[in-house]
């Protein structure tokens, strides 16, 4: 089994740098962008494709669980693809599956076609997202480039989910809920057209598709992803849900053990084997545990709590998206060839700790400017801090024939993060409301009586969600916390050396 190419001090120098190499950067930011912020866009759009199609709430789900089932759990299948058949190839074919699938839901006539399009959806950007991010670790070899180039993609990455809620406003209060499906056919056909011009074709690695490892692999996952995604209606003790928990788990275990043996293994054992890159996945997971659910229940806040529109609901969220893309290009972006990894990491980590203890602060009539707003900057800004080391990380050092498999890898880490974070911090948010209710709203007489709510208690049940916020933002300080030790000590990566140029070669140069 062939191992990954050693990691020299200052990447893997592929020849001399390709002149569109900033227009490429542009065209896969424009195709990662359109797959992190559909997994958010239609968040606002969905009450009103409800009523449009007649979905009933216990179906309405699945709008957002086709879409991330199909995306978490074919991801491996996806980046193994994209190293059999050549990243380019893989990526317009992601992108025009992804543009045909959206154009379906966007002209979606019942329920079943709107859900079919949404998983159609995640099965081309489970090729899609390994193929951009596996480009652009091949496209930037040299370290200060590579810096600025993961700097934009991690603002994209991290803050595509705020962008993806202020479109689905805008589009959803000025033109219709179809739109934020149909806007993603123009953002294809400009990728596509950007992919022909600007990037390079990768070629094929002349590997096998190793097809137990993908039964077993994408098996696991789609079955660990459907029982998380499961576990907020139904609770984490429904026969289904811990029947899909062990199944998964299972399937894992059997697909550990046959990467092990396999002649050309879907996700090699050496990959996962380098501790610095086992850190950046653990610590991508830990991340997205909290960050995702955290969107979610500030979404929730704003409108419910605050009573914002949903228009004004996404443009709470800019700044925060301010915050993060400063984080990753004014910061990361400048400081990754000259600090280790985890000097940004660790901090990055630490300040969103803070900022969600700060979260937990807030009461059903908080205000916004003095004490919201303070706390998303800080969280946006770390978050910027922690992404782009992250993924430069843990692509830095590998053979260009596992590059999309490793690519697919961090993907997973992200979506099985978000979705174990969704449902197990939704259930926690959950419980501590339904319990703060039962202690503070009405009396027995009072609900005996099914009286109407008076303003006293619809304040009482706004009090109630934030408290229930608050419970699960205290586990998510936690959580976070614990990514902040995970970093400090797996992530021992040294600082990228500088390059110099000799006769027209890069060349490492020591590191300071």
């Amino acid at each position: 089994m062939p191992e990954a190419a050693p990691r020299p001090p200052g990447g893997t120098p592929a020849g001399p740098p390709d002149p569109r190499r900033w227009w490429a950067l542009a065209v896969i930011g424009l195709a990662q962008l359109m797959v992190v912020l559909d997994a958010t866009i239609v968040n606002i759009a969905l009450p009103s494709a409800q009523r449009d199609l007649g979905m009933s709430d216990g179906n309405r789900q699945w709008v957002i669980t086709a879409y991330s089932l199909a995306f978490g759990g074919l991801l491996l299948l996806g980046g193994r693809i994209a190293d059999l058949i050549g990243r380019r190839r893989a990526f317009v074919i992601g992108l025009s599956g992804f543009a045909l699938a959206s154009a379906l839901g966007g002209a979606a006539s019942g329920p079943g076609m709107l859900f079919a399009a949404r998983a159609l959806q995640g099965v081309f950007a489970a090729l899609l997202a390994p193929c951009a991010l596996s480009l652009l670790a091949t496209t930037f070899d040299t370290p200060k480039e590579r810096a600025k180039a993961f700097g934009v993609f991690a603002a994209i990455a991290s803050g595509g989910g705020a962008v993806g809620l202020i479109a689905g406003g805008v589009l959803t209060e000025y033109l219709n809920w179809r739109w934020c499906l149909y806007v993603n056919v123009a953002i294809a056909a400009i990728a596509v057209l950007g992919t022909f011009a600007v990037l390079r074709d990768s070629g094929r690695t002349g590997a096998k598709l190793d097809v137990p490892g993908a039964v077993l692999g994408c098996g696991g996952l789609l079955a660990i992803v459907y029982g998380l995604s499961e576990a907020e209606p139904r609770g984490w003790s429904d026969g289904l849900v811990a029947g899909f928990l062990v199944a998964g788990s299972a399937l894992l275990a059997a697909f550990a053990w046959w990467q092990a043996r396999a002649r050309d293994p879907m996700l090699p054992p050496h990959i996962i084997r380098d501790r610095t890159r086992a850190g950046c996945l653990v610590t991508m997971t830990l991340a997205t545990i909290t960050l995702l659910p955290v969107l979610l229940f500030m979404s929730y806040y704003f409108q419910l709590a605050l009573g914002y529109s949903p228009l004004r609901t996404g443009l709470a969220f800019l700044p925060m998206t301010l915050a993060i893309i400063t984080g990753a290009t004014q910061v990361s972006a400048r400081f990754l060839d000259r600090l280790a990894p985890r000097s940004l990491i660790v901090p990055g980590l630490l300040l969103a700790t803070v900022a969600l203890v700060l979260l937990t602060r807030l009461t059903a009539d908080s205000s916004y400017a003095s004490q919201v707003l303070p706390a998303m900057l800080v969280l946006g800004f770390g978050m910027g801090l922690v992404f782009m080391p992250v993924m430069s990380t843990a692509t830095q050092g590998v053979a260009r024939s596992d590059s999309g498999v490793t690519s697919a890898t961090l993907n997973t880490a992200q979506q099985v993060g978000g979705a174990i974070g969704t449902a197990l911090l939704n259930t926690i948010a959950s419980t501590a409301a339904t319990a703060y209710a039962a202690a503070h709203l009405a009396g027995p007489a009072e609900s005996a009586r099914r009286v109407p709510a008076s303003p006293a208690q619809r304040l009482m049940e706004a009090q109630g969600l934030v408290h229930g916020f608050g419970v699960a933002l205290w586990w998510a300080a936690g959580i976070m916390l614990v990514g902040a030790a995970v970093a400090a000590v797996t992530v021992t990566a040294p600082a990228l050396a500088p390059r110099r140029e000799v006769r027209g070669a890069a060349v490492a140069a020591p590191a300071p």
